[in-house]
């Protein structure tokens, strides 16, 4: 029996915003218990969903409960997975490995709060890793935006070196060693599989994700004649400033509800 999707449980979660209620939910993803936070408008309204897609490795680049009520409250309904193997999660973080199917499963969790037939997805930095392989692996994507995204996991590993110990325990060995299992993870090379419009959102500084993630996904998008729009902001790093990061959510959310389901 397939159960991706069906939540096991979901308890209240303390909230920032006195206009958004959370809820961490412990939902199925083969087989694996996984958790996740929703963020819901307490005002009734018509509402699109978006799933959330953090970044980080493991607990580093935790979901923030202020950053998904921050877009909940520009009109979404928003659910962002945790990842197996984290906050008491079954199974391993697998940085896009088999974890890429938490992303699927997600979104028919998304669609037991809010009557959608397709969702927007959001991915900052290894989010946008994630963004990507939803996006190839469903057709039930609206819209894909990608911030600081990852979009290469074997440059990942050489630019990290911070992560390369991580990576090297959960790929199973360097790209040196083990090349065929980065580019299992690398989305570049399926991207002839999205029919979502793609927005992509860098800075030209970014000390985390290089910049030729985002070049380099674009180039790949335009060679199969894909909808993608690009956001490039000069000089700023993988953390826009306060209030820049507070106008860009706004642009990126208006973004996602002037695209309509796409059709296949």
């Amino acid at each position: 029996m397939n159960d991706n999707g069906n939540i096991f449980s979901i308890r209240p979660y303390p909230s920032p915003n006195r206009q958004i209620r959370l809820d961490e939910v412990i939902y199925y993803s083969q087989g694996l218990r996984v958790k996740g936070l929703l963020a819901r408008p307490k005002e009734a309204g018509n509402y699109e969903a978006i799933l959330y897609l953090r970044g980080g490795l493991q607990s580093i680049g935790m979901v923030r409960p202020a950053r998904i009520a921050q877009f909940a409250q520009h009109g979404f309904v928003v659910f962002a997975p945790y990842y197996r193997g984290n906050r008491g999660g079954e199974g391993k973080d697998e940085f896009a490995g088999d974890d890429r199917y938490d992303a699927i499963s997600a979104i028919a969790v998304l669609k037991q709060f809010i009557d959608v037939q397709q969702v927007n997805v959001f991915g900052f930095s290894r989010g946008g890793l994630m963004a990507l392989w939803t996006a190839i692996l469903s057709d039930e994507v609206k819209s894909l935006v990608t911030w600081a995204g990852v979009s290469d996991a074997t440059a990942t590993y050489w630019e990290r070196v911070d992560m390369r110990r991580g990576l090297k325990r959960i790929v199973g060995g360097t790209p040196n060693k083990v090349p065929e299992n980065y580019e299992d993870r690398t989305a570049l090379y399926d991207v002839a599989q999205i029919h979502a419009p793609v927005l992509i959102i860098h800075g030209t500084e970014d000390q985390h994700v290089d910049i030729e993630h985002a070049y380099q996904l674009e180039l790949y998008l335009k060679d199969e004649g894909k909808s993608v729009e690009t956001w490039f902001s000069y000089g700023l790093k993988h953390h826009y400033p306060a209030k820049l990061n507070r106008i860009t959510v706004q642009k990126l959310c208006d973004w996602m509800k002037s695209k309509k389901d796409v059709t296949h």
